[in-house]
């Protein structure tokens, strides 16, 4: 009998008891205690003097959303943001955390076939290019002095290096932030109240990095120190943007390339970019955490459509101030790997103020022509000031040469 007025309840639209929803939304008692403790799924009415609860079954729609999200394993700080929203708005929250998801998975995929590479190889050097290099080939004759690869080279490396920043044509602050010196490469594209702060921070916190000249630390150490570095980029990121009214809307891209004497160790969060001219081609060798980039790789955009794309950049990944549980820590860490070098390869970071109005044919075009690294930078700003300089620019150019 206590079924069947249950069940009556349920169809003439009254409230029922939590055992009822329970079998409604597919979800245990247990869990609706829970989601009911956390925000996430409030009862519509809680006896004051037993304590039993009570559901609307309107409310099954929202519960059996909140489960749904679970199975994907999204986290329950962030459920509850997605099921404050509209229907539109949280299809695009979805849609950009699964994105990030699939991202985490590329990253480890990435990094796992590194490390089959590394120990099938047994110490010797890998030529090849890395699987999530993209080929961004464009027509034009090959490079002068100082960009074209050759392995036949014999003796020690070095990097000859210069990185410049500009304000653009449009904004009235620069956030953009660059360096270059004789271990460390670096741009980040720093964004919010505290933006410029964080760009900065992020730099500043890989300069103390130090680093084994060739031979003295192994793959593993290398990569391990990588880690070791990325995570104290995110604390001084957190430590800079601190004082803002909003920290967690502050942060920044960070992409830094470390040298080693005969390894560059890169370290990659955003949608600033590296790439590597070698042979005449220019590569680009991240790749982007942003939710176009994410829709290009799904295939639900097309590159010429995502560059007209109307939409924000979105980032899915990004230091920023905002302190987060443990496995969302995890999963938001740059990206970290070692790239192979050879004598006359030239690289280039640059924030998406570069990138996103310029072209990569015109991007090779003044990277290939350039004596020197000083004279590409300045070509480069000087690109995206003629593109409209829409937002701030931040560039650095490496060479790798025979000492």
């Amino acid at each position: 009998m206590e079924r069947e007025g249950r069940a009556g309840g349920a169809a003439s639209g009254e409230l029922v008891t939590i055992g009822e929803f329970a079998r409604l939304s597919r979800l245990s008692a247990k869990a609706l205690r829970r989601y009911d403790e956390l925000g996430l799924l409030r009862p519509a009415l809680v006896d004051p003097v037993n304590g039993y609860r009570y559901y609307d079954p309107a409310q099954v729609e929202g519960a059996r959303l909140v489960a749904w999200l679970r199975r994907i394993g999204m986290p329950l700080n962030r459920i509850g943001r997605v099921v404050a929203l509209d229907a539109g708005a949280a299809a695009v929250e979805i849609r950009a955390y699964w994105a990030r998801v699939e991202a985490e998975t590329a990253a480890r995929r990435d990094l796992a076939m590194y490390l089959v590479d590394h120990l099938s190889a047994e110490g010797g050097t890998m030529s090849r290019m890395p699987d999530n290099a993209e080929n961004k080939r464009s027509s034009g004759s090959a490079g002068s002095s100082g960009s074209a690869g050759s392995s036949g080279s014999v003796g020690a490396l070095a990097i000859r290096c210069a990185a410049l920043t500009d304000i653009g044509v449009v904004r009235t602050v620069n956030q953009d932030a660059a360096f270059a010196g004789p271990r460390l490469l670096a741009v980040a594209d720093g964004f919010g109240e505290g933006g410029a702060e964080a760009s900065a921070a992020a730099i500043e916190a890989l300069k103390p990095s130090t680093w084994g000249r060739d031979g003295a630390l192994s793959a593993a150490d290398l990569l391990n120190a990588l880690e070791d570095t990325a995570d104290s980029a995110a604390r001084a990121v957190r430590d800079a943007v601190a004082p803002c009214e909003a920290p967690d809307g502050s942060g920044t891209t960070l992409t830094a390339m470390l040298w080693t004497g005969s390894r560059l160790g890169l370290v990659h969060i955003g949608d600033s970019r590296a790439y590597l001219l070698r042979g005449g081609e220019l590569f680009r060798i991240t790749h982007d955490h942003s939710l176009v980039q994410s829709m290009i790789d799904d295939g639900s955009l097309s590159p010429e459509e995502a560059s007209s794309h109307p939409g924000p950049a979105l980032l899915l990944k990004a230091l920023v101030g905002e302190a987060r549980p443990a496995a969302v820590a995890v999963a938001c860490r740059p990206d970290v790997r070692l790239q192979e070098v050879l004598a006359g390869d030239r690289y280039l970071l640059c924030s998406d103020g570069l990138s996103a109005v310029v072209d990569t044919a015109d991007l090779r075009t003044a990277v290939v022509a350039a004596d020197d690294p000083e004279e590409a930078v300045r070509r480069l700003v000087g690109l995206a000031r003629e593109a409209g300089g829409p937002d701030n620019v931040a560039c650095a150019v490496a060479d790798v040469v025979v000492e």
